[in-house]
């Protein structure tokens, strides 16, 4: 059973799927299922033979990322992109049992990249950054609003709420720094870019010790550029950041933005998953820690 992290959320276990894709899609069935340990927040995956995994909201309300995904995801696969992208392969259908939209995808081999991890940290954040640049060189027509849209001062009572429940007084110094910095920059220009909105360690791969693959678009859309600066503050660090920063060149607004997404992010997730998704808790922590730290 997949582990319970949100109210309202729905049982989904190896059984379920099973039935789910042999009844809907029998030229797989018999084949091994099992589920994908992962520190994901919003599908349950399970992998389906060597060739495919399947992936499921786990709430109604994250139908509508998966519906996003399945429609842009194949316009994006044109685009020529750096790193390898999810590729879906079939949309299964909502059923008294499992009343949402799911789909199967192509199986992409890879570990999830962490700091430390199996990466040339410099060099996957050259990669990275190569992929930022080549997803804001997309075109946007027609593309829906995504992350960094809305304004970083709609989060100010939230943010402040959490900086003095959740920090002592001296991070919480620190961490009100950071926010008013980035609220004293310069706001967004509104000029709308893909973004891919979810940068984090656990939607990174990597393979052959080189970082290979993106995935999970459920967040992807059109807007604020510096959002996908994310990775400086949960996967890279010293030299690798700073080559991530050269390579994008953002300008000083831009990235006390980012630095602002980034402390958001990690306030808001790390109450919230610390007992029922501790990996995902530790990452938002690095995401408070980091943005806490000189950069």
């Amino acid at each position: 059973m997949t582990p319970r992290m949100h109210a309202g959320q729905v049982a989904i276990d190896v059984a379920l799927v099973r039935r789910l894709v042999d009844a809907q899609f029998p030229r797989w069935a018999g084949l091994p299922l099992f589920p994908v340990r992962s520190a994901g927040t919003v599908n349950a995956i399970y992998r389906l033979g060597d060739e495919h995994a399947v992936r499921l909201p786990l709430l109604p309300s994250s139908t509508a990322d998966l519906e996003a995904e399945l429609e842009w995801l194949p316009r994006l696969a044109t685009a020529g992109l750096p790193l390898a992208i999810p590729e879906p392969v079939v949309t299964g259908a909502p059923v008294e049992e499992f009343p949402l939209v799911w789909a199967v995808y192509r199986w992409i081999d890879g570990v999830p990249v962490a700091p430390g991890g199996p990466v040339d940290d410099v060099g996957a954040a050259a990669r990275l950054a190569g992929f930022v640049r080549a997803l804001r060189s997309v075109p946007v027509n027609g593309v829906p609003d995504g992350r960094g849209v809305r304004p970083l001062a709609d989060d100010d009572d939230a943010v402040r709420s959490a900086v003095a429940t959740l920090l002592d007084p001296g991070r919480a110094a620190a961490a009100i720094a950071v926010w008013e910095a980035a609220l004293a920059a310069e706001t967004w220009d509104g000029e709308r870019v893909w973004v891919h909105g979810d940068l984090l360690p656990v939607n990174l791969l990597a393979s052959g010790g080189a970082l290979s693959a993106v995935l999970d678009f459920g967040a992807a859309g059109a807007g604020d550029g510096a959002y996908d600066l994310l990775p400086a503050w949960c996967v890279f660090s010293g030299a690798a950041r700073d080559a991530f920063r050269a390579e994008l060149g953002p300008d000083d607004d831009a990235w006390a933005r980012a630095r602002g997404y980034a402390l958001v992010k990690g306030l808001m997730a790390a109450p919230y998953y610390r007992e029922t998704n501790p990996a995902f808790a530790a990452l938002a922590q690095r995401l408070i820690d980091a943005s806490l730290a000189w950069v």
